[in-house]
Protein backbone atom coordinates (compact mmCIF):
# COMPACT_ATOMS: atom_id res chain seq x y z
CA UNK A 1 0.00 0.00 0.00
CA UNK A 2 0.83 3.69 -0.46
CA UNK A 3 2.12 5.66 2.59
CA UNK A 4 -0.01 7.18 5.63
CA UNK A 5 -1.83 10.04 5.36
CA UNK A 6 -3.95 12.44 7.41
CA UNK A 7 -7.13 13.75 6.90
CA UNK A 8 -7.43 15.92 9.97
CA UNK A 9 -10.47 17.63 10.91
CA UNK A 10 -12.51 16.35 8.29
CA UNK A 11 -15.35 13.93 7.92
CA UNK A 12 -13.28 12.12 4.85
CA UNK A 13 -12.00 9.22 5.53
CA UNK A 14 -14.60 7.32 3.03
CA UNK A 15 -12.35 9.10 0.13
CA UNK A 16 -8.73 8.04 2.00
CA UNK A 17 -9.94 4.85 2.71
CA UNK A 18 -10.65 4.47 -0.95
CA UNK A 19 -8.16 6.32 -2.65
CA UNK A 20 -5.54 4.30 -1.02
CA UNK A 21 -7.38 1.38 -2.06
CA UNK A 22 -7.32 2.21 -5.61
CA UNK A 23 -3.58 2.94 -5.22
CA UNK A 24 -3.06 -0.45 -3.98
CA UNK A 25 -5.19 -1.50 -7.20
CA UNK A 26 -2.97 0.12 -9.10
CA UNK A 27 0.12 -1.49 -7.67
CA UNK A 28 -1.60 -4.79 -7.88
CA UNK A 29 -2.07 -4.31 -11.33
CA UNK A 30 1.39 -2.82 -12.62
CA UNK A 31 0.30 0.64 -13.17
CA UNK A 32 3.03 2.03 -10.84
CA UNK A 33 2.84 4.16 -7.64
CA UNK A 34 0.21 6.88 -7.34
CA UNK A 35 -1.13 9.08 -5.08
CA UNK A 36 -4.11 10.07 -6.30
CA UNK A 37 -5.94 13.68 -4.26
CA UNK A 38 -8.80 12.52 -2.16
CA UNK A 39 -9.76 16.31 -1.90
CA UNK A 40 -10.35 16.26 -5.35
CA UNK A 41 -12.87 13.60 -5.09
CA UNK A 42 -14.42 15.29 -1.75
CA UNK A 43 -14.81 18.28 -3.64
CA UNK A 44 -17.38 16.81 -6.03
CA UNK A 45 -18.91 14.83 -3.71
CA UNK A 46 -19.95 18.47 -2.32
CA UNK A 47 -21.20 19.55 -5.01
CA UNK A 48 -22.97 16.31 -5.93
CA UNK A 49 -24.36 16.48 -2.32
CA UNK A 50 -25.65 20.25 -3.03
CA UNK A 51 -28.06 19.34 -5.88
CA UNK A 52 -29.03 16.12 -3.69
CA UNK A 53 -29.90 18.50 -1.11
CA UNK A 54 -31.47 21.26 -3.21
CA UNK A 55 -33.59 18.77 -5.28
CA UNK A 56 -35.01 16.94 -2.00
CA UNK A 57 -36.01 20.63 -0.49
CA UNK A 58 -33.31 20.07 2.44
CA UNK A 59 -35.06 16.93 2.97
CA UNK A 60 -31.67 14.96 2.90
CA UNK A 61 -28.51 14.45 4.35
CA UNK A 62 -25.80 17.45 3.81
CA UNK A 63 -22.33 16.22 5.90
CA UNK A 64 -18.73 15.53 5.34
CA UNK A 65 -19.65 11.67 4.88
CA UNK A 66 -19.93 9.43 2.31
CA UNK A 67 -19.02 5.99 1.08
CA UNK A 68 -16.78 3.89 -1.00
CA UNK A 69 -19.37 3.63 -3.83
CA UNK A 70 -19.23 7.35 -3.84
CA UNK A 71 -15.74 8.05 -4.62
CA UNK A 72 -16.06 5.30 -7.33
CA UNK A 73 -19.11 7.07 -8.85
CA UNK A 74 -17.25 10.12 -8.97
CA UNK A 75 -14.07 8.65 -10.98
CA UNK A 76 -16.08 7.42 -13.64
CA UNK A 77 -18.33 10.58 -13.71
CA UNK A 78 -15.06 13.37 -13.45
CA UNK A 79 -11.83 11.34 -13.24
CA UNK A 80 -9.19 12.00 -11.18
CA UNK A 81 -6.18 14.22 -10.43
CA UNK A 82 -2.47 13.15 -8.60
CA UNK A 83 -2.45 15.00 -4.76
CA UNK A 84 0.76 17.28 -6.55
CA UNK A 85 -2.04 18.73 -8.70
CA UNK A 86 -4.98 19.50 -5.77
CA UNK A 87 -4.51 19.14 -2.42
CA UNK A 88 -7.64 20.93 -1.18
CA UNK A 89 -5.15 23.11 0.78
CA UNK A 90 -4.75 26.92 0.41
CA UNK A 91 -1.08 28.29 0.14
CA UNK A 92 -0.47 28.85 4.32
CA UNK A 93 -2.53 25.84 5.34
CA UNK A 94 -1.14 22.57 5.91
CA UNK A 95 -3.81 20.14 7.35
CA UNK A 96 -7.30 20.07 6.16
CA UNK A 97 -10.24 21.32 8.52
CA UNK A 98 -13.95 21.50 6.95
CA UNK A 99 -15.90 22.46 9.98
CA UNK A 100 -16.37 26.23 9.02
CA UNK A 101 -16.79 25.18 5.59
CA UNK A 102 -19.12 22.98 6.04
CA UNK A 103 -21.30 25.08 8.13
CA UNK A 104 -21.19 27.62 5.45
CA UNK A 105 -22.20 25.39 2.70
CA UNK A 106 -24.86 24.11 4.14
CA UNK A 107 -26.03 27.79 5.38
CA UNK A 108 -25.87 28.69 2.11
CA UNK A 109 -28.02 26.21 0.92
CA UNK A 110 -30.50 26.72 3.38
CA UNK A 111 -30.91 30.08 2.53
CA UNK A 112 -30.97 29.19 -1.19
CA UNK A 113 -33.93 27.02 0.03
CA UNK A 114 -35.77 30.23 1.69
CA UNK A 115 -36.59 31.45 -1.96
CA UNK A 116 -39.62 30.54 -3.43
CA UNK A 117 -38.37 30.38 -7.16
CA UNK A 118 -34.46 29.29 -7.57
CA UNK A 119 -32.46 31.06 -9.98
CA UNK A 120 -29.30 29.00 -11.85
CA UNK A 121 -26.70 30.99 -10.45
CA UNK A 122 -26.43 29.32 -6.95
CA UNK A 123 -24.13 26.14 -8.27
CA UNK A 124 -21.97 28.56 -8.67
CA UNK A 125 -21.96 30.53 -5.39
CA UNK A 126 -21.44 27.50 -4.04
CA UNK A 127 -18.51 26.66 -5.89
CA UNK A 128 -17.24 29.94 -5.42
CA UNK A 129 -17.05 29.15 -1.31
CA UNK A 130 -15.28 25.81 -2.35
CA UNK A 131 -13.00 27.85 -4.46
CA UNK A 132 -12.52 29.74 -0.95
CA UNK A 133 -11.77 27.15 1.11
CA UNK A 134 -10.02 24.53 -0.76
CA UNK A 135 -8.97 26.26 -4.10
CA UNK A 136 -9.97 25.90 -7.77
CA UNK A 137 -8.92 23.11 -9.19
CA UNK A 138 -7.13 23.22 -12.63
CA UNK A 139 -8.51 22.12 -16.09
CA UNK A 140 -5.60 20.74 -17.36
CA UNK A 141 -2.21 19.77 -15.37
CA UNK A 142 1.14 18.07 -15.95
CA UNK A 143 1.88 14.62 -14.28
CA UNK A 144 4.67 12.33 -15.20
CA UNK A 145 5.76 14.40 -17.75
CA UNK A 146 2.55 14.34 -19.39
CA UNK A 147 -0.05 17.01 -20.16
CA UNK A 148 -3.49 15.69 -18.16
CA UNK A 149 -7.12 16.76 -17.73
CA UNK A 150 -8.93 14.45 -14.74
CA UNK A 151 -10.72 12.55 -17.30
CA UNK A 152 -7.60 11.88 -19.31
CA UNK A 153 -5.55 10.65 -16.22
CA UNK A 154 -8.63 8.47 -15.14
CA UNK A 155 -8.29 6.65 -19.08
CA UNK A 156 -4.84 6.53 -18.37
CA UNK A 157 -4.40 4.74 -15.89
CA UNK A 158 -7.46 2.37 -16.63
CA UNK A 159 -9.12 2.19 -13.67
CA UNK A 160 -12.88 0.81 -14.79
CA UNK A 161 -16.09 1.42 -12.25
CA UNK A 162 -17.46 -1.75 -13.10
CA UNK A 163 -14.54 -3.75 -11.19
CA UNK A 164 -15.47 -2.85 -8.15
CA UNK A 165 -18.33 -4.28 -5.70
CA UNK A 166 -19.96 -3.53 -2.31
CA UNK A 167 -21.27 -5.87 0.27
CA UNK A 168 -22.80 -6.15 3.65
CA UNK A 169 -24.30 -8.63 5.79
CA UNK A 170 -27.50 -7.86 7.64
CA UNK A 171 -30.60 -10.36 7.68
CA UNK A 172 -33.45 -7.67 7.79
CA UNK A 173 -32.89 -7.94 3.69
CA UNK A 174 -32.48 -11.39 1.68
CA UNK A 175 -28.73 -12.79 1.87
CA UNK A 176 -28.08 -13.29 -1.89
CA UNK A 177 -29.49 -9.89 -3.33
CA UNK A 178 -28.78 -6.24 -3.45
CA UNK A 179 -30.35 -3.78 -1.45
CA UNK A 180 -29.38 -0.16 -0.38
CA UNK A 181 -28.19 -0.24 3.20
CA UNK A 182 -30.07 1.95 5.31
CA UNK A 183 -27.40 4.66 6.71
CA UNK A 184 -27.13 8.26 6.94
CA UNK A 185 -23.78 8.33 4.45
CA UNK A 186 -25.58 6.29 1.96
CA UNK A 187 -27.01 9.32 0.50
CA UNK A 188 -26.95 8.37 -3.32
CA UNK A 189 -28.60 5.10 -2.14
CA UNK A 190 -25.97 2.83 -3.19
CA UNK A 191 -27.00 -0.73 -3.26
CA UNK A 192 -24.83 -3.77 -1.55
CA UNK A 193 -25.06 -7.49 -2.17
CA UNK A 194 -26.35 -9.22 1.14
CA UNK A 195 -24.45 -12.26 1.95
CA UNK A 196 -23.98 -14.03 5.38
CA UNK A 197 -21.54 -12.87 7.99
CA UNK A 198 -19.57 -16.18 7.63
CA UNK A 199 -19.49 -15.62 3.87
CA UNK A 200 -18.14 -12.06 4.24
CA UNK A 201 -15.44 -12.91 6.16
CA UNK A 202 -14.13 -15.45 4.13
CA UNK A 203 -14.46 -12.92 1.28
CA UNK A 204 -12.24 -10.89 3.16
CA UNK A 205 -9.90 -13.77 3.99
CA UNK A 206 -9.91 -15.04 0.27
CA UNK A 207 -9.12 -11.22 -0.99
CA UNK A 208 -5.73 -10.88 1.03
CA UNK A 209 -4.45 -14.06 0.64
CA UNK A 210 -4.92 -13.82 -3.55
CA UNK A 211 -3.16 -10.27 -3.22
CA UNK A 212 -6.22 -8.23 -2.86
CA UNK A 213 -6.90 -5.34 -0.69
CA UNK A 214 -10.29 -4.30 0.95
CA UNK A 215 -11.88 -0.98 1.04
CA UNK A 216 -13.62 -1.01 4.93
CA UNK A 217 -16.70 0.42 6.58
CA UNK A 218 -17.51 -0.20 10.14
CA UNK A 219 -17.81 1.33 13.58
CA UNK A 220 -14.60 2.35 15.70
CA UNK A 221 -16.59 3.43 18.71
CA UNK A 222 -16.14 0.73 20.49
CA UNK A 223 -13.85 0.37 24.03
CA UNK A 224 -12.11 -2.28 22.26
CA UNK A 225 -11.14 -0.01 19.57
CA UNK A 226 -7.60 2.72 20.29
CA UNK A 227 -6.09 3.96 17.20
CA UNK A 228 -3.15 5.01 19.83
CA UNK A 229 -2.34 1.84 20.72
CA UNK A 230 -3.34 0.35 17.47
CA UNK A 231 -5.55 -2.75 18.38
CA UNK A 232 -9.14 -3.56 18.02
CA UNK A 233 -10.40 -6.09 20.17
CA UNK A 234 -13.98 -7.52 21.11
CA UNK A 235 -13.47 -8.21 24.51
CA UNK A 236 -15.78 -10.51 26.65
CA UNK A 237 -14.47 -8.21 29.52
CA UNK A 238 -14.44 -4.40 28.17
CA UNK A 239 -12.80 -3.80 31.78
CA UNK A 240 -10.16 -5.72 31.74
CA UNK A 241 -7.28 -3.68 32.55
CA UNK A 242 -4.67 -5.51 30.06
CA UNK A 243 -7.24 -5.12 27.14
CA UNK A 244 -4.55 -3.42 24.74
CA UNK A 245 -1.73 -5.19 25.90
CA UNK A 246 -2.45 -8.89 25.85
CA UNK A 247 -4.40 -11.19 24.23
CA UNK A 248 -7.60 -12.07 25.91
CA UNK A 249 -11.45 -13.86 25.26
CA UNK A 250 -13.31 -12.32 22.90
CA UNK A 251 -17.19 -12.41 21.90
CA UNK A 252 -18.19 -14.91 20.07
CA UNK A 253 -20.31 -12.96 16.94
CA UNK A 254 -23.04 -14.59 14.69
CA UNK A 255 -25.50 -13.20 12.35
CA UNK A 256 -27.87 -12.76 14.99
CA UNK A 257 -25.85 -10.70 17.33
CA UNK A 258 -24.47 -8.23 14.86
CA UNK A 259 -28.59 -7.46 13.55
CA UNK A 260 -28.90 -7.04 17.19
CA UNK A 261 -26.10 -4.66 17.18
CA UNK A 262 -26.91 -2.75 14.10
CA UNK A 263 -30.78 -2.05 14.61
CA UNK A 264 -29.85 -0.63 18.75
CA UNK A 265 -26.91 1.74 17.09
CA UNK A 266 -24.15 -0.21 19.08
CA UNK A 267 -22.54 -0.40 15.70
CA UNK A 268 -22.81 2.49 13.39
CA UNK A 269 -21.45 3.32 10.43
CA UNK A 270 -19.02 5.80 11.25
CA UNK A 271 -14.69 5.47 9.98
CA UNK A 272 -13.85 3.85 6.66
CA UNK A 273 -10.17 2.01 6.49
CA UNK A 274 -8.12 0.44 4.17
CA UNK A 275 -7.35 -3.33 4.91
CA UNK A 276 -3.96 -4.73 3.64
CA UNK A 277 -3.09 -7.75 5.59
CA UNK A 278 -3.66 -10.36 8.20
CA UNK A 279 -1.35 -11.14 10.85
CA UNK A 280 -1.71 -13.47 14.11
CA UNK A 281 -0.44 -12.94 17.78
CA UNK A 282 1.57 -15.29 20.17
CA UNK A 283 -1.21 -17.04 20.76
CA UNK A 284 -1.74 -17.75 17.18
CA UNK A 285 -5.50 -15.52 16.80
CA UNK A 286 -6.02 -13.79 13.84
CA UNK A 287 -5.69 -9.91 12.58
CA UNK A 288 -6.14 -7.65 9.57
CA UNK A 289 -3.86 -5.10 9.12
CA UNK A 290 -5.44 -1.74 8.94
CA UNK A 291 -4.31 1.22 7.16
CA UNK A 292 -5.83 4.27 9.25
CA UNK A 293 -6.43 8.01 7.84
CA UNK A 294 -5.55 9.96 11.25
CA UNK A 295 -1.75 10.58 10.41
CA UNK A 296 1.39 8.05 12.07
CA UNK A 297 -0.09 7.46 15.50
CA UNK A 298 0.35 4.09 17.48
CA UNK A 299 3.30 2.72 17.78
CA UNK A 300 2.86 0.59 14.42
CA UNK A 301 3.03 4.55 12.63
CA UNK A 302 -0.93 5.15 11.54
CA UNK A 303 -1.30 1.10 11.11
CA UNK A 304 -3.56 -1.07 13.22
CA UNK A 305 -4.19 -4.70 13.89
CA UNK A 306 -8.43 -5.25 14.37
CA UNK A 307 -8.85 -9.43 15.50
CA UNK A 308 -11.25 -11.03 13.32
CA UNK A 309 -14.12 -11.01 16.07
CA UNK A 310 -14.16 -7.33 16.14
CA UNK A 311 -13.98 -7.20 12.15
CA UNK A 312 -17.29 -9.72 12.05
CA UNK A 313 -18.92 -7.60 14.30
CA UNK A 314 -18.45 -4.11 13.46
CA UNK A 315 -18.01 -4.33 9.62
CA UNK A 316 -20.94 -2.22 8.31
CA UNK A 317 -20.13 -2.95 4.20
CA UNK A 318 -16.56 -3.97 2.14
CA UNK A 319 -15.86 -2.87 -1.28
CA UNK A 320 -13.35 -5.54 -3.42
CA UNK A 321 -12.66 -6.39 -7.28
CA UNK A 322 -15.36 -8.49 -8.68
CA UNK A 323 -12.24 -10.60 -9.35
CA UNK A 324 -12.69 -12.06 -5.79
CA UNK A 325 -15.72 -13.01 -6.17
CA UNK A 326 -15.42 -15.89 -8.72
Amino acid sequence: CTEIKNQSKTGTCWSFATSSFLESELLRQGKGKHDLSEMFVVRNIYKDKARNYILRQGKANFSQGSLSHDLIRILSQSGVVPESTYSGLLLAENAHDHSEMEAGLKGFLDGVLKSKRLSKNWPKAFEAILDSYMGSVPSKFKYNGKEFNSKSLAKSLDINPKDYVNLTSFSHHPFGESFILEIPDNYSNGSFINVPIDELMELIDEALEAGYTVAWDGDVSEKGFDAKKGIAVLPVDKERKDLFDKPGKELKVNQALRQEHFESYSTTDDHLMHLIGKAEDKKGNEYYIIKNSWGEISPFKGYLYMSKAYAKMKTVAIMVHKDVLN
